[in-house]
């Protein structure tokens, strides 16, 4: 059988960046509809995409939303033969949440969102479009904030997402926290990996690993404790090799949702969203990730075999210029990317 004949991981496409970054401060956001055609509508030698990941938030999902209210996205969904996967939760302040080492008001609004997150997720599967997947989190706190005391407020973290987690677990569902260097305690792979350690809920709670962020955990942004590569790094090949597989060795057994992804070593922000790892199109000249090869350490374990850790995997394609989302060769170049990477570490169900 060759490779070419895998069938999982399932090709996912986000939605969020259709809002993420964008807004009264940036450009326009980007409708759901609009986003899911896009998706749609991209093809590459007979393949298409096979579902999308969500953000529960307005302007396109409410998480408030009745099942009326997403019955039409269900529908819309089976016609064009799309699964939803994960979730991200919105679990920021400005959004109704609140930060995950901050008061008791605010880590129950963190909280109750996540509760709020699985309801739309649990309405998603009884509408048949829902098989897999995860809610997505993060600490909703700033880098800053958290080193003010990092031992403590590591701490109150734990303890809000071990709350999450009995909420999530009530649910039937898993919590990935997203690892991003502008979430304060997550920040640093070192660090996030304290954090999963000490809410100490595996199989419940896992990491979320994109790959335009974590190449930045191996270089220290935001977090020079945690660097892996030397001081005099330029890039070359056999050290980066090295740092990724410390990197992945040591947050592999957590993983429980991919983004496939291409950065260029420089942050972004946009709109509302802090500098995080910006990312890229899959052909970007200045990209410095192996996409294919550098997804293998994710999604391969230390025997060399598929870890099949999950059921699909996303590209995620936040802060890009409403143009450059428009153009239908930006999907298809996409999907290309998606596809070799299941051609190199998928398999067959």
């Amino acid at each position: 059988m060759t490779a070419a004949s895998n069938n999982f991981p399932k090709l996912h496409n986000a939605m969020w960046p259709g809002l993420v970054g964008k807004g009264s401060d940036s450009e326009p956001a980007i409708s759901l509809d609009t986003m899911i055609e896009l998706t749609a509508a991209a093809e590459v030698d007979g393949q298409k995409f096979e579902g999308i990941d969500i953000f529960a938030a307005d302007p396109h999902t409410n998480i408030d939303a009745t099942v009326e209210d997403i019955k039409p996205l269900a529908d819309k969904l089976h016609r064009l033969n799309l699964q939803v996967g994960s979730i991200v939760a919105p679990v920021w302040p400005p959004v109704g949440g609140g930060s995950a080492m901050g008061s008791e008001e605010e880590r129950a609004r963190f909280v109750e969102n996540v509760r709020k997150a699985c309801r739309i997720g649990a309405i998603l599967r009884d509408l048949g479009v829902r098989k897999y997947g995860v809610i997505r989190i993060d600490t909703a706190t700033g880098v800053d904030a958290w080193a003010a005391d990092p031992v403590g407020n590591t701490k109150i973290m734990a303890k809000t997402f071990g709350a999450a987690c009995d909420v999530a677990a009530d649910y039937g569902e898993q919590l990935a926290a997203e690892g991003e260097i502008c979430w304060g305690g997550m920040h640093g792979w070192k660090h996030m990996l304290e954090l999963l350690e000490q809410t100490d809920r595996k199989g419940i709670i896992g990491f979320q690993a994109d790959m335009a962020h974590t190449l930045l955990y191996t270089q220290g942004f935001n977090a020079p404790e945690n660097r892996i590569v030397g001081p005099d790094f330029n890039w070359d090949r056999d050290e980066l090799s090295a740092a990724l597989k410390t990197m992945t060795d040591a947050l592999r057994p957590w993983t429980i949702d991919f983004h496939v992804a291409q950065n260029d070593a420089t942050v972004k922000g946009m709109g509302s969203h802090d500098k995080t790892g910006r990312h890229c199109l899959p052909e970007d000249p200045n990209g410095k990730l192996d996409i294919v090869h550098d997804a293998g350490y994710w999604l391969r374990g230390a025997d060399g075999q598929p870890t099949k850790a999950f059921h699909h995997i996303c590209w995620d394609g936040c802060m890009f210029p409403n143009e450059t989302m428009a153009l239908p060769e930006t999907w298809n170049s996409i999907l290309a990317a998606m596809i070799k990477v299941r051609d190199a570490h998928g398999w067959r169900e």
